[in-house]
């Protein structure tokens, strides 16, 4: 017995050793030594992976041709002297950036870029404003709410080609329904579409009646979002409805605001279609933005001027990426 009991204790260290202390799986340590399992592992993978590219695919080559290649296309054409001819053989010398240099030394830069940010500015700021007061006015629920709200969604819905020649049938200095109403209170008749002083106010009301309604559907959803616990508690403490709105709406519409601001600002950057319907940029340069300005110069004139036309649109196309990233570097700062 004593020897037999030595055998064992002269044995147990040799076995702890060769025991590890957290034993793997047997069919992994099998898997790993066997060539055929790491092989079909291999492929796995590798299927897996063709499979994530199969549905990135569709994706990636729709962001290659219509926004990958516009943007290539668009800055050869400013660096290089096109003309109708060599717009059609591609053989167009190269120049640079004089095509730039052109463009900030017009007379019209200025005051195209000063419409610009008025023009945006200003229809952003109103549409979200008043985006954000119906937002919380049919929050609250009520009868017809549902109806209303779908019926304040219809300018949205209209072909701005539509939108656009209601806007200066209405606002026509003649005949247009506006200077009649103002005819029936007895206010002179204003030129809103041929006045130097009227007519970029023409078309921000325009472009304002037509966006308020993206700004109401996105905030009505997040103002669905908040719970309204949070009011119910804030009544309890006596807080009445313009400090719910500050301490609570408000605040917690950020991210969503933020988002929406987003969008209209890159959305009204790129207006034409209701200026040029509107009033062509004109009188003069009254109402020209850098989108109207690009399209003047690319199609507006006898002679056209691709190189200039794309050196405004990628003008226009850095202001909206300096927008764009200042709004992710605030969205980090808020997740942070």
């Amino acid at each position: 017995m004593t020897t037999v009991r030595a055998d064992r204790l002269q044995r147990s260290p040799a076995t702890s050793r060769a025991t590890p202390a957290d034993p793997a799986d047997p069919t992994e340590k099998a898997g790993s030594a066997d060539p055929a399992a790491r092989t079909r592992r291999r492929r796995q993978r590798r299927r897996s992976q063709f499979t994530a590219w199969a549905f990135i695919a569709p994706l990636a080559a729709y962001l290659a041709a219509f926004y990958l290649y516009p943007l290539y296309r668009n800055l050869d054409l400013s660096l290089h002297h096109y003309t109708v001819r060599s717009f059609v053989d591609n053989n167009a010398p190269f120049s640079g950036w004089a095509n730039y240099s052109q463009v900030l030394h017009d007379p019209t830069f200025w005051p195209a870029m000063r419409n610009t940010m008025v023009f945006t500015l200003v229809s952003i700021l109103l549409q979200y404003a008043a985006g954000l007061a119906l937002a919380v006015f049919f929050n609250r629920g009520f009868r017809l709410s549902g109806t209303l709200r779908a019926l304040f969604l219809v300018p949205w819905l209209l072909p701005l080609i539509v939108s656009s020649s209601t806007w200066a049938w209405m606002l026509n200095s003649e005949s247009g329904v506006v200077n009649y109403g103002l005819h029936l209170v007895g206010v002179a008749p204003v030129d809103w579409l041929t006045s130097p002083s009227w007519a970029l106010t023409s078309v921000i009301i325009a472009n304002i009646w037509i966006g308020i309604p993206f700004n109401l559907v996105i905030l009505y959803s997040g103002l669905q979002n908040i719970p309204g616990e949070l009011y119910e508690a804030a009544s309890l403490d006596g807080a009445g409805t313009w400090q719910q709105f500050r301490r609570i709406t408000f605040p917690l519409l950020r991210p969503v605001s933020a988002i929406t601001l987003l969008l209209g600002l890159v959305y009204t950057l790129k207006v034409f279609d209701l200026i040029w319907i509107m009033t062509k940029g004109g009188p003069g340069d009254a109402s020209s933005t850098l989108a109207t300005w690009s399209y003047r110069f690319g199609f507006g004139s006898p002679l056209p001027q691709f190189g200039p036309g794309a050196a405004v649109g990628n003008i226009l196309i850095l202001i909206a990426l300096v927008f764009g990233l200042l709004y992710i570097r605030v969205q980090r700062r808020q997740v942070g």
